[in-house]
């Protein structure tokens, strides 16, 4: 492999000019434009992400992590399935170019990937990056994420031929089935909130109520691209479709809602500098005094787009601090084990309990959001 870990560039020259010539040069009259390079915009436990140059666009290459398994080369497929047919759609996504299975021929990253075109923008995930935009820009960008989820939700599968993506019956049941073997997986402590928890969610799941949608999945702040002026950002593009399926849509909302209050939860540092100037530890750039809106606002936007009355979230709520605890216990689990490498993970297991105590703060029936 050159460049970068994971990615053949020159396989990777070699497979545009053979597939996909009129991406394989990077100057727009034909001519070469030199040998691709390639950076890694995100890594780790998830997909791996490059930005590639020297095409006649810039690209973004998806593919699984490093010693990934078998079903994560299932999930690059289902990303670009996804993402191509919501194309032309009122959700903002990237344009995709193409999905490859490499494992045999191991010309350009020895697994499946797939490829689309860069979006321009930044992906917030900083306190620090908000002073790029005005109190008000955040502030109506805030709204805007939310009424893009609605229009996510708005999307007939059929209609984008995703009749067949998921199965919408029984959805909430088998997640929280899901979770809890997951959760059974990384048990090395005692943890009695998150039992609790998990016993108050399974009592109470709710019905559906015949709703049913594409389900993003992970959908928060830093999963979408900004690009705009300062004073008028805008959603460009969402991202990270990798655990996208057919479900309750509420899901998606209180999990956006989770990762909208997580600073406040967590008690992470900064919390002194209302501009989010110091942002050390901080979990999401949506922080007091920047300018972005209550979630009880997100909300309302939501449900304004969507032509319904504001949900009540409490299960929905509940049930994101749940995966996300299940989630943190498993990386602590991991370091524990010491297969883990890097900075932070020693502070991850701290994080269980307040999720946990969240979660059932928000597992009441009457509560909003």
């Amino acid at each position: 492999m050159t460049d970068v870990p994971g990615l053949d560039t020159a396989g990777l020259r070699a497979w545009l000019g053979r597939e996909h010539p009129e991406l394989a040069h990077g100057a727009p009259d034909g001519g070469s434009g030199g040998e691709l390079t390639a950076s890694v915009i995100a890594g780790g436990r998830s997909n791996l992400t490059y930005r590639v140059d020297g095409a006649r666009v810039p690209l973004v290459v998806r593919r699984p992590p490093l010693g990934h398994v078998l079903s994560t080369a299932h999930d690059m497929r289902r990303e670009h399935r996804v993402v191509s047919a919501l194309a032309g759609s009122p959700v903002p996504v990237p344009r995709t170019v193409d999905v490859v299975d490499d494992t045999d021929r191991g010309e350009v990253t020895g697994t499946v990937f797939f490829v689309m075109e860069h979006v321009a923008g930044t992906v917030l995930s900083r306190p620090a990056q908000n002073a790029a935009f005005t109190a008000g820009g955040l502030h109506a960008l805030g709204l805007e994420l939310a009424e893009v989820l609605a229009d996510l939700h708005a999307v007939d599968p059929a209609v984008v031929g995703l009749a067949d993506f998921g199965r919408p019956d029984g959805y909430l049941g088998r997640q929280l089935a899901t979770w809890r073997r997951q959760y059974d997986a990384s048990r090395s402590r005692p943890l009695p909130r998150l039992d609790a928890l998990q016993d108050r969610l399974a009592a109470r799941v709710p019905d559906s109520g015949g709703r049913a949608g594409i389900v993003h999945g992970d959908y928060r702040l830093d999963n979408a691209i900004v690009a705009g002026p300062p004073d008028a950002p805008r959603v460009a593009a969402v991202l990270d479709w990798e655990m996208a399926t057919l479900g309750d849509p509420l899901v998606d909302l209180g999990m956006l809602g989770l990762y909208w209050d997580i600073r406040g939860l967590a008690g992470t540092a900064g919390d002194d500098a209302p501009d989010g100037s110091a942002d050390d530890g901080a979990l999401s750039a949506v922080v007091p005094g920047a300018g972005y809106p209550e979630f009880a606002d997100l909300v309302d936007a939501y449900a304004a787009r969507s032509g319904t009355a504001p949900p009540d979230l409490s299960w929905y709520r509940a049930f994101a601090a749940y995966k996300l605890a299940v989630i943190l216990e498993g990386i602590h689990y991991r370091y524990r084990a010491g297969d883990t490498v890097g900075d932070g993970f020693d502070r991850i297991g701290a994080l269980v309990e307040p999720l946990a105590e969240d979660g059932l703060a928000h597992a009441t029936p009457a509560r909003r959001a």
